[in-house]
């Protein structure tokens, strides 16, 4: 009887683990029904990403560079964010970096100006979520080029932003 009750507690114990992690994994899901997201703005200086239904500014964020945040990204490594206009072209639901949205960074004319020095371009440029925001001890700018938000604040972003919606990252 007594070995019964430990499997019965055993998998009492177990199933309460599994809706544990379940709901857990779900919560960084969201959904969202508002105003179609037509547009993301960047503006690097202000550090600030804004989501736009048309003209309209439906939200914004502060965000996180690269580490040197000044200036256009031209090659793998120098740790700048592009600038320029791409569209976000695929999601990464099991992001190191919590959730995160790609840049469809290199375009043809980022390769070509690395090519013409004899560099590559760099790639793999996200919107991702961070629970360091600022805060790793080397000031605000920390990525590698990417664009850092909170992982609540991703959570938002990848609900509202479709693959296809075009990115305009300014200086």
């Amino acid at each position: 009887m007594g070995q019964s009750v430990n499997i019965g507690l055993t998998r009492i114990v177990l199933a309460i683990a599994l809706i544990a992690s379940l709901s857990g994994c779900a919560s960084k899901f969201r959904s969202y029904e508002g105003p179609e997201v037509t547009r993301v703005i960047v503006l690097k200086t202000e550090r600030r990403l804004y989501l736009l239904h048309h003209s309209q500014v439906l939200t914004s964020y502060e965000i996180d560079l690269g580490f040197e945040a000044a200036g256009d990204k031209n090659f793998e490594g120098d740790g700048r964010t592009p600038e320029g206009s791409y569209i976000i072209d695929r999601r990464n639901p099991n992001s190191a970096f919590h959730l995160s949205l790609g840049i469809s960074y290199p375009n043809r004319a980022d390769r070509e100006f690395a090519s013409s020095m004899g560099l590559h371009p760099g790639g793999d440029i996200f919107i991702h979520g961070s629970s360091r925001r600022g805060r790793n001890g080397a000031g605000p700018d920390w990525t590698a080029g990417c664009i850092s938000v909170s992982n609540a604040e991703i959570e938002e972003i990848y609900a509202m932003v479709r693959d296809g919606t075009p990115i305009h990252i300014y200086p």
